[in-house]
């Protein structure tokens, strides 16, 4: 379940964000995603925010599915970058074996740390043998809310490497950095791309 004071949040951000955090077509974590699937691979932006990373896939030819759980994020994905998006939350996931790949850009971080493997779990049954995934998240420890009032889940890079590999993954590369949210307050994050095991 979604929680209902970050969405609110997002709601009342929806532009601002949007704006914001505009992906490059150079970004490097996305061509990374992109340069690990099959041609007119089927994808699924889990998170899609304001549609920007979906519509760059889109554009390479990918078979792109944008969900978001806010309606507000949404409207301004179809709005601005004329991406098709699906109200859902990550507990809608239900698919077995469907996508090539997953990205999961700075959307799971929302998720309280309790229900994380079964996210990750539900997102290895939905992605084929050998698909990609992508996550991004912020570094620490610990649940807590920022100044905007949106819910974090912070993890350490052992930790998720730990829930990766108990979900089936294999990580492939691991980029850590720092940089200012929404909030304004500069925070580490981590991307790790992922293959599930072909077993």
């Amino acid at each position: 379940m979604a929680d209902q004071e970050t969405l609110a949040v997002y709601a009342e951000r929806a532009v601002d964000y949007a704006e914001r955090f505009q992906f490059k077509e150079d970004d490097r974590h996305l061509q990374a995603f992109m340069a690990r699937l099959p041609d007119e691979a089927h994808v699924l932006d889990l998170g899609c925010g304001g549609g920007n990373a979906s519509a760059l896939m889109i554009a390479s030819g990918l078979q792109v599915v944008s969900w978001d759980a806010s309606p507000e994020m949404g409207k301004v994905a179809r709005e601005v970058c004329g991406v098709d998006v699906r109200e859902a939350t990550f507990d809608d996931l239900d698919a077995l074996n469907v996508y090539d790949g997953i990205y999961a850009n700075v959307s799971l971080l929302h998720a309280p740390r309790a229900e994380m493997a079964g996210h990750l779990a539900r997102i290895s049954d939905a992605i084929k043998p050998g698909g990609a995934f992508h996550i991004g998240l912020k570094t620490g420890t610990g649940e807590r809310r920022d100044a905007l009032g949106r819910f974090y889940c912070y993890y350490t890079e052992e930790e998720i490497r730990g829930l990766l590999a108990d979900a089936g993954f294999d990580v492939l590369t691991a980029t850590t950095g720092e940089e200012p949210g929404l909030d304004g307050v500069v925070a580490p994050f981590i991307i790790l791309l992922s293959e599930k095991r072909d077993v």
